[in-house]
């Protein structure tokens, strides 16, 4: 499987945090991770605005379909050791519903989140 390229926000530690546990969990070749605020992202993917990529993570995959935010979910755990059982579970009833809202929550208040763990 050719690798896909998870774009991120390298100025958020939450998004920093999940992005080492993807790439320590990920089955070798599956991913390339590429900074929101990167000269390469915007010299790579100009599609995608640096307002999209700081609302929500941005994976592009091999064929060129984007998958943002919630939708990427699935199919980043599809290609991680050991989770990607977990991405069958976005296919059951309500998660469509659920996950959207979930995952916008998590990403508007993801730097308060960041702050909130940082003082644990």
């Amino acid at each position: 499987m050719a690798p896909a390229v998870l774009i991120y926000d390298d100025a958020c530690p939450v998004c920093r945090a999940g992005m080492r546990w993807v790439a320590g969990c990920a089955l070798p070749g599956r991913f390339e991770f590429v900074p929101c605020q990167s000269p390469e992202r915007r010299r790579r993917f100009p599609s995608i605005s640096e307002a999209a990529c700081l609302q929500a993570l941005q994976l592009v995959l091999p064929d060129g379909r984007l998958l943002a935010g919630d939708r990427a979910i699935p199919e980043i755990l599809r290609r991680l050791r050991r989770w990607r059982w977990l991405a069958h579970l976005f296919a059951l009833p309500g998660v469509a519903l659920l996950a959207p809202r979930l995952y916008g929550w998590v990403a508007r208040n993801r730097y308060a989140l960041s702050c909130a763990l940082a003082r644990r």
